[in-house]
């Protein structure tokens, strides 16, 4: 898997996926473990849908 997220976007998914889970973990719906998924993707640097979609938030690499 390649990375196709920058910082701002990796911060973001990891802070909503967590918040998503608390709340699915303190009984506000269980529709809200939905919120693994931007976690999952935040830690991992990665998101399938970028990829097909053929986008990036990453910094451009300098050469």
């Amino acid at each position: 898997m390649t990375k196709n997220m920058g910082g701002i976007d990796k911060t973001l998914r990891v802070a909503i996926g967590i918040a998503l889970i608390l709340g699915a973990l303190l009984g506000y719906g269980t529709w809200m473990w939905i919120g693994v998924v931007p976690l999952v993707t935040g830690l991992l640097n990665s998101c399938p849908l970028y990829s097909v979609l053929g986008l990036s938030t990453c910094p451009a690499k300098k050469s």
